[in-house]
């Protein structure tokens, strides 16, 4: 296995996170667990003091969405789900049932950027087997998520949104799996236009962050309410507007009519 020095060491901002599922591991299958993943994307709180060397940066702002009344009893889809930090807090917050997606994209990024050959699902499976979860994980793209034929209460759609080549689809493809009544929790790149600016910004490879050739949007409140609106949500509840290391940031919910 191939060793790599990512992250010397997760921030404060993370651990905070982190610690919202805290796994509680016996010391020494935490570190096998850690060890184990030679990229981490998500920070886990394996045991006290022992977390996963997460890439993922501050995500202190996503909390506030994720309140144990949003997922106790309610079905759960994660998209994107990589390492399946969210996905396991839906679980440990009462969830019926939880599916991750993810279409493994990350492994050429991760081999693109750092040299390393990541086995698709490393860091979901090391924590899936840690803390005996029933969480369900399917290779599938997000717009085919209608394959897995059924309905979901709550699409967790995180950090994805500004990489898609067509949003208007995936945010349909989203509404079509929602059960009546149900609701996209939606964060993703925000804007620097005004607020009620119907439009979104386009943005030029590389002009986000340095060598990464994926950011396509930045959506402003109005832009998105107007995607959402075109791909059959009822309504948006725009939740916060933050600004991470420079970079804007919009929490929205989207709901399906009831």
């Amino acid at each position: 296995m191939q060793e790599v020095e990512l992250v010397p060491e997760t921030s404060a901002a993370e651990r905070a996170v982190a610690d919202l599922l805290p796994i509680g591991a016996e010391r020494g299958l935490a570190e096998l667990a850690r060890d184990a993943v030679p990229v981490w994307f998500h920070t886990f709180a394996l045991a006290p003091g022992i977390y996963t060397p997460g890439l993922a940066r501050d995500h202190r702002y996503r909390p506030q969405v994720l309140g144990a009344e949003r997922f106790f009893g309610r079905s759960v889809l994660d998209i994107g789900t990589f390492d399946g930090f969210y996905a396991f807090l839906a679980e440990a917050r009462g969830a019926s049932r939880v599916v991750g997606v993810d279409n493994e994209q990350y492994v050429d990024w991760i081999r693109g950027r750092f040299g390393v050959d990541l086995e698709p699902a490393a860091g979901f499976d090391a924590i899936h087997r840690l803390i005996g979860s029933q969480v369900e994980y399917r290779r599938l793209d997000a717009l085919d998520v209608g394959e897995l034929d059924e309905g979901f209460d709550v699409v967790l759609c995180f950090g994805m949104l500004h990489r898609v080549s067509d949003p208007v689809a995936i945010l349909k493809a989203l509404a079509d799996v929602l059960e009546p009544g149900g609701e996209v929790i939606l964060e993703t790149y925000g804007s620097t236009l005004a607020s009620d600016t119907p439009a979104i910004e386009v943005h030029a490879s590389g002009d986000v962050y340095a060598g990464d050739d994926f950011v396509y949007w930045g959506f402003p409140p109005e832009g998105l309410r107007r995607l959402a609106g075109l791909a059959g949500f009822g309504s948006v509840e725009i939740v916060d507007e933050v600004e991470i290391d420079g970079h804007p940031r919009i929490i929205a919910v989207l709901r399906a009519e009831a």
